[in-house]
This record gives structure tokens, sequence and C-alpha cells, in this order.
């Protein structure tokens, strides 16, 4: 068995040790599933999501749907979308509470366990925060000029296509 001084004496020279880890992994930031909370995407599943994604250039999975929004941070995400200006025929949402293995894959699929989660020509581009930080310092306005996913002003010769 062991003895209580042998116990407490190899617990104070581990704590005592400094761990050792490689650069890289101070970089990573921690994952969000634990291993054993961590399960492989099915193939069904993974295609199901790859070609949602690939569905528009501006694709959004959410809870409910751009009318209907079912959490704030999704009527959030449309209420940014909409007033970028996206382009209504190169958008396309996912409502997420119609499918339960959708609303785990998505996570899984992405590395982000949150939704609402926005797409842009098949790249992951975050969630909520990223999407109103985004908004609020410009940068999506311009990724998504350079993407050419906004409605074309009146008068503009795209707007006669």
């Amino acid at each position: 068995m062991f003895s209580r001084s042998l116990f407490s004496a190899t617990l104070r020279q581990a704590v005592a040790r400094p761990m050792v880890r490689p650069a890289a992994y101070n970089l990573r930031p921690a994952p969000f599933l634990t291993s054993f909370q961590q399960r492989l995407l099915s193939d069904q599943t993974r295609q199901a999501i790859e070609k949602a994604v690939a569905s528009a250039p501006v694709v959004l999975f959410m809870k409910g749907t751009p009318e209907t929004p079912q959490c704030g941070f999704s009527r959030a995400s449309i209420q940014i979308l909409g007033l970028q200006g996206v382009d209504p025929n190169k958008f396309a949402a996912f409502n997420v509470l119609e499918d339960q293995e959708l609303r785990s894959g998505i996570k899984e699929f992405s590395d982000w366990p949150t939704i609402p989660q926005l797409y842009i020509d098949k790249e992951f581009v975050g969630g909520c925060d990223i999407l109103v930080s985004m908004h609020q310092d410009g940068s999506l306005a311009k990724m998504l000029e350079e993407k050419g996913v906004l409605t074309p002003i009146e008068g503009t010769p795209e707007s006669k296509e």
C-alpha cells in the first residue's frame, strides 16, 4: 500500500518540476472538448456539411431561419449581414435546430463551440462575436466586397446583369 509520506513526497516532487511543453503546444488554443467527449464525424454528416458550405458563397449555420431567428446571436448575425448588403442570391442559411446531427456536427467540423457560424467562400469566418468585431472595424465589409457577394448598387454595370 501507499504510505502517506511516500505519496506526499512524490506529489511535492511532481509539483516542484515545471512542465515542459513544446513551443507549438503553447500557441495552440485549448480544445473545447476533452478527448472523452470528442467523436469523429460520420462520413455522411461530413459530406452533408461540406455540401451545405459549398451551396452558396455566404453560408450561415444558425438557430432558426433568417425570417425567424431563434436566438439573439443568430438574429444579430443576420442583421449584420443585412446591414452589410449581402446579396440574398449569394446567401444560404441552415437551421441547426431542425437536425441534431447537424447541430453537433458543425461544431466539430469547424472546431468552433458556438452557433451561429459563418462561412464565406467555403472558409470558416467565425461566430457572432467575430462578426460583430469585423463589422465594427470594417474588415467584414472589405472581405464581402472582395468576394463579390454584395448586392449590386443601382446604376452600376454589375446591377444590369
